[in-house]
């Protein structure tokens, strides 16, 4: 890696430079990002995920980088125009667009106004010109006339294009320019000229195409700043025109785009001639109108996408992080209903694993209404599967099931939980669900799913596909292959926070472990059917291509409960177990007298234990983690009750004070679930009781309970208004 990018990378991340260096070396080794964030903390000075996070995505940028100066240095190569203060100045290069403003005048291009110019031997003229400095002006335009070139105007002409063609070329200009349309420009928004809505012969089509269209009349002939500009806006107005409703652009002061020009092209220098002057006013006006405007406003507009799909992933990133860490109930016998009423209430049973010991159907609801069937079904269900717990779906008929069970005589100690139903149906549909369940239909599926994810949410929702969950804002209109990255990212994240049972996780969870992924995770599940549980981590090297450095990578994060090494149902890294033999002999006790003895670990003088390769922060992690060794970073799992006045959209009244659960979270707001269809929207303004918030996540969370206030009901348009009143804590 060349030290330029060392540097730059240090920077962008806001590191020292030996960090950035530690950091980069870890990562070209095939370290993770959560390996190194918890067991190097020495090498690279405790960088935290976000950080080596930070890192990483640079350093794949320049390797994106380095691959295009490649392509660029052959091309100009080839066309044997590459002198050595071009190639060093492409070498140095940190901008990939500053990239593409050095290589415009050396691509190949089809043949434009200018070209044609040259070819009709313009381009001495249009050299002069460009001098400002041109004797007898008018005698020199007029040199030029000949068999191509039929009269002084279209030489002059002619020379303006060549002259414009070469601004737009000039790197500089193109920086200056695009510095100003992303930091001056008002973004704006008109109806395509052939904007869809009427063109079908279909009446319900046409229809559907004007309520699509209405969707975006809130941007038509308005402009704002780019610059401060909302992402879901940005983003909402950006579908608009690609769904062609919409067509937008970027309004600026022509004024002042062509005093830059004029600036930086001529540099203090005078032009003595007036009739010169207008010649290159006239071909900065050219230039500027003809083709810097389309292709800077092409690019401020994507560079102000590119800002909007990071915010937008940010936050659906960190949504999905709280949904991912929500609290598990953990291993209980579990009775999980996914409710519905015309198909009726699909229930399944399972054991204290996520193992479905039964399925059956209820019918509690119109408009069958076999309650009292329904009960016995339930009763012999609890009874003969000793059920600890149940959880029934939020989704069509949820409400009305958490009533009905509310008058069911259940035995003592058995609570109801109202489980998120979003991504059941899509993982019930999947592949993953058919290897599961290949005897079973997609409704028994969604209803193991709904149970096992009020057991351990992590464990399930790996399964469902991130985009399917319900917490994302324009998740489909930002760059794809960013996002998925970036959920990858979080989800490996989350599971590796957390650590994983080896003998008992799902193919699909382990494939998250650091080090691991999708191959080894199925060797490993292979592995662990053929010659049953894993009794220490040193047993995972006899899986299937799970060599030395995947073992490095992933050990740490792994649990086995109940292992002869107690370790090993710890966050302490088989390479750190000599440490913590060196700690028990200090305190002069069995290593199994040292776990969970915070007052005796307390008492161990860290520093007589440090040594060059182990220092202080190495040696806190691990006392940290053997006085709680294998803790849960989860919090415990808490059941809101939603208000008995409310059932439906028209039993709201404006002042109405309820309790609900935070559903999403986007950059304009947080959405409430308070136990009807509908969730309503807490506005930004509407969260911070007379401070400025700038981020909701700022004083909100996912799954969070609060107290909100209805401020507004929109009955026609299905919309709820709401002010936050109260975390519940």
């Amino acid at each position: 890696m060349k030290e330029i990018y060392i540097k730059e990378i240090a920077a962008r991340a806001e590191v020292a430079l030996w960090q950035a260096q530690h950091c980069i070396e870890l990562l070209e080794e095939g370290a993770t990002v959560p390996f190194i964030s918890r067991y190097r903390k020495e090498r690279t000075g405790s960088l935290d995920e976000i950080k080596v996070g930070t890192i990483k995505f640079e350093l794949a940028r320049f390797k994106e980088l380095d691959v295009r100066k490649e392509g660029i240095l052959k091309s100009i190569r080839e066309q044997d125009k590459l002198s050595a203060e071009l190639e060093e100045q492409i070498e140095n290069c940190l901008d990939s667009r500053i990239l593409e403003d050095i290589y415009l005048p050396y691509k190949p291009k089809r043949r434009t106004k200018a070209s044609i110019a040259i070819e009709k031997g313009l381009e001495p003229l249009a050299d002069r010109m460009m001098s400002l400095n041109v004797p007898s002006f008018e005698r020199t335009v007029h040199s030029f006339v000949n068999k191509e070139v039929a009269n002084d105007e279209e030489a002059l002409e002619g020379a303006r294009n060549i002259i414009a063609e070469r601004i737009s070329q000039i790197s500089l200009i193109r920086q200056e320019l695009r510095k100003y349309y992303s930091q001056h420009g008002r973004f704006q928004a008109k109806a395509a000229r052939n904007a869809r809505g009427n063109e079908s012969d279909n009446e319900d089509i046409r229809k559907e195409q004007e309520v699509q269209a209405a969707k975006y009349a809130s941007f038509i002939n308005k402009s704002e700043d780019l610059r401060r500009m909302p992402a879901h806006r940005l983003l909402a107005a950006l579908r608009g025109a690609e769904e062609g409703f919409l067509s937008v652009g970027i309004d600026i002061d022509e004024d002042t785009v062509h005093r830059i020009i004029s600036k930086l092209l001529y540099n203090e220098q005078k032009c003595s001639c007036y009739a010169l002057y207008q010649q290159m006013e006239e071909a900065i006006s050219n230039s500027a109108r003809r083709l810097l405007h389309p292709s800077i406003e092409n690019e401020a507009l994507a560079m102000a996408k590119e800002k909007a799909d990071l915010d937008s992933i940010q936050i659906f990133g960190e949504n999905l992080r709280q949904l991912l860490l929500a609290p598990p109930l953990g291993q209980k016998r579990t009775l999980a209903i996914d409710p519905g009423f015309r198909t009726g209430c699909k229930v399944v049973c399972l054991d204290e694993q996520g193992a479905l010991l039964h399925n059956d159907t209820i019918y509690p609801h119109p408009p069958q209404n076999e309650k009292i069937m329904a009960m016995k079904k339930l009763s012999n269900m609890i009874e003969s599967y000793r059920i600890q717990i149940i959880a029934i779906g939020n989704g069509t008929a949820g409400r009305e099931t958490e009533a009905f069970l509310k008058k069911f005589a259940m035995p003592e100690g058995i609570k109801v939980y109202s489980v998120s139903e979003d991504g059941a149906s899509i993982y019930s549909a999947s592949a993953v669900a058919r290897e599961e369940f290949p005897e079973y239909d997609v409704t028994v599926r969604g209803a193991v799913s709904i149970g096992r994810r009020l057991m351990d949410p992590l464990a399930e929702l790996v399964k469902i596909d991130p985009k399917s969950l319900g917490v994302g804002q324009y998740q489909h209109d930002v760059n794809q292959t960013l996002l998925k990255e970036k959920l990858n990212e979080v989800v490996m994240s989350a599971v590796n926070s957390v650590g994983v049972n080896l003998n008992t996780a799902s193919k699909h969870l382990l494939s998250y472990v650091s080090g691991i992924g999708e191959s080894l995770a199925q060797n490993i599940v292979d592995y662990r059917n053929e010659n049953g549980a894993f009794r220490s981590r040193n047993e995972l090297l006899k899986v299937k291509r799970l060599g030395a450095k995947a073992f490095e990578q992933a050990a740490g994060f792994l649990r086995i409960p109940g292992a002869a090494n107690p370790l090993d149902n710890s966050a302490v890294h088989p390479e750190q177990y000599g440490i913590v033999a060196r700690m028990a002999a200090s305190a002069n006790i069995a290593l199994d007298a040292l776990i969970g003895n915070k007052q005796l670990i307390d008492s161990i003088d860290l520093n007589a234990l440090t040594t060059p390769d182990t220092g202080m922060i190495t040696l806190k992690d691990i006392a940290n983690e053997l006085a709680k060794p294998g803790r849960d970073p989860r919090e415990s799992i808490k059941i809101l009750e939603f208000s008995n006045e409310v059932q439906t959209i028209d039993d709201l009244r404006i002042g109405m004070e309820l309790p609900g659960i935070i559903t999403n979270i986007t950059a304009f707001g947080a959405f409430v679930d308070f136990g009807i269809k509908e969730n309503g929207l807490i506005h930004i303004s509407q969260m911070g009781k007379g401070q400025r918030v700038n981020s909701p996540q700022e004083v909100v969370k996912l799954h969070q309970h609060v107290q909100v206030k209805v401020i507004d009901v929109d009955t026609a348009r299905r919309r709820i208004a709401l002010r936050l009143e109260s975390i519940i804590h």
